[in-house]
C-alpha cells in the first residue's frame, strides 16, 4: 500500500496526516509532498509530538520527485493542491481523496492562539487519520507494502 499526501507546502497539514498514517497503518508506505516546498514547520512538529507523533525528521518535498511511485491513494488536504496537483504517472490509478483543513499556518493572534490553531488542524486530521485507517484498501493493480 502507498499512499501520498499531498498539500501546498508540505510544511505542516500534509505531515500532520503522514505522521498519523503512518502510526495507524504501519504496512503502508506513506509519503507526502506539496506543489512547493515551505520546509517542516516547527509547531507542526510540536503538536504532534504532543500528541505521541514524532514528525521531526521528516522533510519538505515536491509531488514531482515522486511520479514514478505507484500510489494505491492520493490524499489532498487543501484545495489549493486539489487544484493545481500535477499529473503524476504513478498516481494515474491512485484512488483520489480530498478533505481540506485549516491552514494553521496561516493564523494570527499570540502564541497561545496560534499553537491552539495547529492543535485543532492536529486533531480534525487525526480524526481524518482514523477514519481512513478503518476503511483503506488497495487499488487493483498495486500490491499492498
Amino acid at each position: 500500500m502507498k499512499i501520498l499526501v499531498l498539500c501546498t507546502g508540505n510544511s505542516c497539514r500534509s505531515q500532520m496526516l503522514h505522521g498519523y498514517l503512518q502510526q495507524l497503518i504501519p504496512a503502508a508506505q506513506v509519503y507526502s509532498a506539496g506543489v512547493e516546498t515551505h520546509g517542516l514547520n516547527p509547531r507542526a512538529v510540536q503538536v504532534m509530538a504532543e500528541d505521541g507523533v514524532d514528525i521531526s525528521r521528516h522533510t519538505s518535498n515536491l509531488a514531482t520527485e515522486y511520479a514514478a511511485v505507484p500510489f494505491d491513494y492520493v490524499l489532498t488536504v487543501c484545495d489549493h493542491a486539489r487544484e493545481t496537483c500535477p499529473v503524476l504517472p504513478g498516481a494515474a490509478t491512485a484512488r483520489r481523496l480530498h478533505h481540506s483543513f485549516p491552514d494553521p499556518a496561516q493564523a494570527t493572534g499570540s502564541e497561545a492562539d496560534i499553537l491552539e490553531a495547529f492543535r485543532a488542524t492536529r486533531n480534525q486530521i487525526r480524526a481524518y487519520a482514523t477514519d481512513f485507517s478503518r476503511t483503506y484498501r488497495p487499488q487493483p493493480g498495486h500490491t499492498a507494502a
